[in-house]
């Protein structure tokens, strides 16, 4: 006996749009619940702003460009970018036009870099000038990339032929028809490092994504809500910045991106000037803030809770924060191929301070927009058996053939 209860995939787009729980539900639920929402990208000296609704169109006018670029349904698209507004526009933009997001560690070795690249067989690798030399020492053996789309206007001749972003998107218009895609599909895709051997591949689907960014909304996690203005120091390159790019799109969060500016000067700096409420960041990071002349509980009083990981995280870290700055620090952890994270603190949620400055929002809704089906295909699977601990679904058929043309596939 089944029941009565409505039925409907759950996937990342059920938090980027309104609607029903699909790749598009997501982007149209932040575009119009959450339309006055911010996304504030540090520039070192000054910053730029942009709405949830204003970046909701950008990232319909990249689909588009992506697509007249020849990018199709499970096509691998790299970012090689730092956290900025124009790597959310293809958090959103790359999964939601059925292709797979692909996150480039910009602090590999060049030739762990050029494995990754050639095993994911990126068709398309948007990438940031401040970091076109690194790119461009082994562009020459990428074996299947066929654009590189180059995000600001500094110099890019190292990589010889380029697109420049903002001419892709002047010269879309919004309205993109989003497929719809099954939740089970792969949306994001990033490579372990710190394996034996070559890193290995991971492969998220809208699923999970999805559900992890419900978690990181309740009280009993991070308690992610509208007032919040988070900022993500952990790279998006990262496991997609600990699901907070997704998670924050839901909730209605303002972001705070530091771009490349993750000294503890213009990282202080930043704070001070945009009050962020939650920020994540690895032990090093705060480190540096607390140690910097600038860190003080008037600066960083804005500040309810800081999320800590990506290495062991020093309890005398976690008492200073608390007894200098009187800042939550929870202790995150989990793994790179499980897609979920857990945490750990010594005090509740509900004792935190409440967040500074709450300011309800109305916004007009958006009409809903039509897509078509799309499917998996053998690529991703055989991407996907190279997961540390997880074997893609076959539909009954055998991955050995996918297996063995791996190079890192291994047992488990």
């Amino acid at each position: 006996m089944k029941s009565t209860m409505q039925d409907f995939p759950i996937n990342i787009a059920a938090i980027f749009r309104h609607g029903r729980f699909n790749i598009a539900a997501i982007f149209r639920h932040g575009r119009s619940v959450h339309a006055r929402s911010q996304v504030v990208t540090c520039e070192g000296v000054g910053s730029r702003k942009v709405s949830y609704a204003a970046l909701a169109d950008r990232a319909e006018q990249l689909a588009a460009a992506l697509r007249n670029l020849g990018v199709r349904p499970d096509d691998r698209v790299g970012t090689f970018c730092w956290n900025t507004q124009e790597h959310l526009e293809a958090y959103f933009a790359v999964p939601l036009m059925g292709a797979v997001l692909h996150t480039l560690n910009l602090r590999l070795f060049p030739e762990q870099l050029e494995y990754i690249i050639n095993h994911a067989e990126d068709s398309v690798i948007l990438v940031e000038d401040s970091v076109v030399p690194l790119l461009a020492r082994i562009a020459p053996r990428l074996k299947t990339v066929r654009h590189f789309v180059v995000i600001g206007k500094g110099d890019a001749s190292a990589l010889g032929d380029v697109l420049r972003y903002e001419d892709l998107i002047a010269a879309e218009k919004p309205g993109y028809e989003w497929p719809e895609v099954d939740e089970r599909s792969a949306a994001a895709m990033c490579y372990t490092s710190g394996t034996t051997g070559n890193p290995k591949g991971v492969v998220y689907s809208h699923r999970s994504t999805y559900l992890h960014s419900m978690a990181l909304c309740m009280t009993g996690s991070i308690g992610l809500n509208e007032s919040d203005r988070i900022l993500p120091i952990v790279p998006m390159f990262h496991a997609n910045a600990w699901g907070l790019p997704y998670g924050g799109w839901l909730a209605g969060s303002d972001f705070l991106f530091p771009g490349r500016f993750l000294q503890p000067d213009p990282l202080c700096a930043f704070m001070q000037a945009e009050r962020p409420t939650v920020a994540a960041g690895v032990p090093t990071v705060w480190i540096g803030v607390l140690n910097h002349p600038a860190a003080s509980p008037a600066a960083l009083s804005s500040l309810r809770t800081v999320i800590c990981g990506g290495a062991a995280v020093p309890r005398s870290l976690i008492e200073a924060f608390e007894k200098r700055l009187g800042v939550r620090m929870i202790q995150g952890w989990g793994m790179t191929e499980t897609s979920r994270r857990g945490s750990k603190s010594g005090s509740p949620i509900s004792k935190a301070r409440p967040n500074p400055g709450t300011v309800r929002r109305s916004v007009k809704s958006r009409p809903a927009d039509p897509g078509s089906p799309t499917r998996t295909t053998s690529t991703i699977r055989a991407i996907a058996s190279t997961m540390v601990g997880c074997a893609p679904a076959t539909s009954g058929r055998s991955t050995t053939a996918a297996s063995s043309r791996s190079p890192t596939a291994s047992k488990t």
